[in-house]
């Protein structure tokens, strides 16, 4: 008797979300089946990785991937162009960290004439992320969203603390938007509903659950991702179908096993290498959970993950 493979098929379907301008523009979802499982279902679009960039040098960053940037860091026009022209990269995504108010308080109009000179530097599609901080980011990413108005910018991240004005900023100026909530699938229900209440379309919403970096909660984030996915193709919830978000490298970047040195713990080899693998591992285990946008800082591990889709495509 011959082996069958069993097949498992859905009624609802990953909404396709598109963002960035004429031929380098990226689209995202669509599919109507687990990651990966074309054999079940429609795989419409490949995950996208976008390369992590700042408005201001990465202090924080550990050397082994600050250093991978350390002749362009200075000035985010030409780490964007570096990212664009050598590094191939089929997105950029901002980070305006330096408008946070304990991280050098920039305002608005600041973040707004460097989100100007990225996009006319480039033509990859460009993700534009606030500082974290809910009351600065209401008004940073309203400029932000103005600005970049034409643009078809994916603008983040709204938070149950800022969402209605971030909202309003994305729906008057057409970008995408990315909802962030904590760890939960009924947070990240309400705030898709109460979004989509306001008149913003559910096809332009990137759902952020929030993530995490491999043996620091990466099965809680997995199973969360998963639930959220499996809730839009099983139970066919439309407040569930929008694609997901992995921000991996901010979380990978400052755990112990991506920091500590050689000296302290030389059992754990080389700290390059295990940096690299630990961003790439957490990459693909948020492809495989779900995610279909994902925010990377190392170009090796950035290179890894891309071979990993190839593959599994």
């Amino acid at each position: 008797m011959s082996f069958v493979i069993p097949k498992e098929s859905f009624n609802g379907k990953v909404l396709a979300v598109d963002f960035g301008k004429d031929d380098k523009a990226l689209a995202i979802g669509g599919d109507s089946a687990l990651p990966f499982l074309s054999f079940e279902g429609e795989i419409t679009n490949r995950p996208v990785i976008a390369h992590e960039i700042q408005d201001c040098p990465p202090d924080d960053w550990p050397d082994t991937v600050k250093n991978e940037y350390k002749d362009v860091s200075g000035d985010p026009v030409t780490w964007a162009k570096h990212c664009q022209d050598q590094l191939n990269a089929k997105a950029i995504a901002l980070r305006l960290v330096s408008t946070h108010p304990d991280r050098g308080d920039r305002s608005a109009e600041d973040a707004s004439k460097t989100i100007k000179d990225v996009l006319t530097a480039i033509n990859v599609p460009l993700i534009i992320l606030g500082s974290n901080h809910i009351e600065k980011d209401a008004s940073v990413l309203v400029a932000a969203a103005e600005t970049a108005s034409g643009y078809n910018c994916v603008i983040g991240k709204a938070q149950e603390g800022n969402y209605k004005t971030i909202v309003a900023a994305a729906l008057a100026h057409n970008h995408k938007l990315i909802a962030m909530s904590e760890l939960d699938i009924n947070l990240a229900k309400q705030l898709n509903i109460l979004i989509t209440q306001m008149g913003f379309d559910k096809e332009k919403l990137i759902t952020d659950p929030m993530c995490s970096a491999l043996g620091y909660g990466l099965e809680y984030t997995y199973s969360v991702m998963e639930r959220i996915r499996l809730a839009g193709l099983a139970q066919n919830d439309a407040t569930m179908q929008p694609p997901i978000l992995g921000d991996v490298g901010m979380y990978v970047w400052k755990i112990k096993e991506t920091v500590a040195a050689e000296a302290d713990v030389p059992e754990w080899g080389s700290l390059e290498e295990r940096g690299i693998a630990w961003e790439a591992i957490t990459a693909t285990s948020m492809m495989l959970s779900g995610t279909n946008l994902i925010i990377m800082r190392h170009p090796t591990a950035i290179s890894n993950a891309e071979k990993t889709i190839d593959e599994l495509m």
